[in-house]
């Protein structure tokens, strides 16, 4: 499964809430002691931020049991619920789904996304969102710097104007263009629309397959769907149009952990703030490209970065 795939999941996938309580009890009967188990799911950055979270928890002296890449959202916020682990690595967006409050404007600001997500778990679910990383990992459209700078591109708004001139032309899945929550959803909150003949539609909704398009020209491409943390965007030289209106969800990573396990190990708090506060959108991509682009082991590239940002001894 590809990074996108994953998170193309995590976004769709929901817990059943009844199912969940019914394996909670007896979960969390069984483990009240031990190491504080951690997970993530599977794609690229998921990897990456469980084990920070591992590193930086071992450095504070919390003992860990690694779990990473144990399944899609389904699975692992099905085992978070359930006791079965006891700390992973959400996004805020994903709760509106969690919740079914989709239709919620606060999920498309950072403060507000974030703020009701820790609200509504911790009230329903006992589990708490620690300090998030501002790094929103949600649909958007990156152009290629050169063509950026050209056309002075910062902005969806500047991007739909420059469309309107002929300038671009995008390379993106069906379900980008066609899906309510992406191309359409940017489309009516900045009240343009991008001409369908100058879409290029890729097959399998693959953003390394779209950013490549983007960044040689491939069939006149210049432009692309990306998700905001993706590897690729650095290491491709492309530039991240500011959704600065809100027409997409808000995905900022946070460790999400059980209130029991956090009041055994209150620790956890401290250690894992400062981390997640190092990870802003261009080092996530930075990070994210060292993994998907360089091939380089997750655990290293987590190791390496801690170490720069002064947080490893």
């Amino acid at each position: 499964m590809t990074g996108w795939q994953a998170r193309r999941v995590a976004r769709r996938t929901v817990l059943g809430t009844g199912a969940a309580a019914l394996l909670a009890g007896t979960a969390r009967a069984q483990r009240r002691d031990g190491p504080v188990v951690v997970a993530s799911k599977l794609d690229t950055e998921a990897q990456l931020l469980g084990h920070l979270i591992l590193l930086a928890l071992g450095q504070a002296g919390v003992p860990t049991e690694a779990r990473l890449a144990l399944g899609p959202t389904r699975i692992v916020r099905g085992a978070l619920v359930a006791g079965e682990i006891d700390l992973y690595p959400e996004y805020t967006g994903n709760a509106a789904f969690f919740f079914r409050r989709e239709d919620d404007p606060a999920w498309r600001d950072g403060e507000r996304a974030y703020a009701l997500a820790a609200e509504l778990d911790r009230a329903q679910n006992s589990l708490v969102w620690l300090d998030r990383a501002r790094a929103n990992n949600t649909w958007a459209i990156a152009v290629r710097r050169d063509i950026a700078t050209r056309e002075r591109l910062r902005t969806m708004g500047d991007f739909f104007a420059a469309a309107g001139r002929g300038a671009l032309r995008l390379a993106a899945s069906a379900e980008f263009v066609e899906s309510a929550a992406a191309l359409p959803a940017f489309e009516r909150t900045y009240g343009a629309t991008f001409p369908r003949d100058r879409i290029v539609v890729l097959p399998g909704g693959d953003t390394a397959v779209t950013m490549r398009a983007a960044a040689q020209g491939i069939s006149g491409v210049n432009a692309a769907m990306v998700y905001g943390t993706d590897g690729g965007i650095a290491a491709l030289d492309l530039v991240v149009m500011a959704d600065d209106r809100g027409a997409q969800m808000v995905y900022e990573p946070a460790p999400v952990v059980r209130a029991a396990v956090l009041e055994r190990f209150p620790a956890i708090r401290t250690a894992l703030a400062p981390v997640f506060a190092s990870l802003d959108q261009a080092t996530l991509q930075r990070l994210n490209a060292r993994i998907a682009v360089e091939g380089r082991p997750a655990n290293a590239v987590a190791r390496e970065h801690l170490a720069t940002a002064g947080l490893l001894r």
